[in-house]
């Protein structure tokens, strides 16, 4: 049993700055703690960033990957607030780590605030029947609950921000954000970004290996 209530929560976002997620983990981690939550916050960088959340980042850089002989190309625009950070090592290598992570994880939007409220419903619905026939007189609260954990689970394949990082899974893409911002001191966001993957939307030819078989050995008969 957690010990702590939802005024707690919104007492640890006011002090830091932090979304109401971030702070109930935080809270859940040091059983409650104000202190201890605030700390936790800090140490992760995610209370220094929230501070900077309202900053206008204008300068970045759009930057490109190409992986796997041609096969899989990045394109993506990461703002920051300034150019002397753009041009530095760490802003860059975050920008390569999340083009490696687009060409591998395909993302399909950056934030959960950009997938398309009819998309969710039409998922929503799809669940939501999965979990009616998945047998059982389950209670619609319960039922409720496994649709809600499936959407996250959903946000976490599609929402760049949302999946695990490819190079280190204990953290999230949006948390490597938040670390890089920590570090450098200036805000970070992804602005936008596309994959292109050769042949993907293209009809494929599909041969039929029996029928290709039997033609072959017809041939050889004759």
């Amino acid at each position: 049993m957690a010990n702590f209530t939802s005024a707690d929560v919104m007492k640890l976002r006011e002090q830091t700055g932090v979304g109401m997620m971030d702070c109930k983990k935080a809270l859940v981690a040091v059983d409650g703690n104000m202190e201890e939550a605030v700390k936790y916050l800090r140490e992760k960088g995610m209370a220094s960033a929230a501070k900077k959340a309202d900053r206008i980042a204008a300068e970045g850089i759009v930057a490109s990957y190409i992986h796997m002989g041609g096969k899989i190309g990045v394109l993506i625009e990461v703002n920051c607030e300034t150019d002397f950070v753009a041009r530095s090592d760490q802003f860059l290598q975050l920008v390569h780590d999340l083009t490696m992570q687009i060409a591998a994880a395909k993302p399909e939007v950056v934030s959960i605030e950009d997938v398309d409220p009819a998309k969710v419903a039409a998922e929503k619905e799809i669940l939501l029947a999965q979990a009616k026939n998945e047998g059982g007189n389950k209670p619609q609260a319960v039922i409720d609950r496994m649709v809600e954990g499936r959407i996250n689970k959903y946000y976490k394949e599609v929402c760049l921000l949302e999946q695990e990082f490819v190079k280190d899974p204990s953290i999230t893409v949006k948390q490597l954000i938040t670390q890089t911002v920590a570090a450098i001191g200036e805000k970070i966001t992804v602005r936008r970004f596309v994959r292109y993957e050769m042949g993907e939307g293209l009809e494929k030819r599909k041969d039929n290996f029996v029928d290709e078989i039997a033609s072959q050995m017809e041939q050889l008969n004759k």
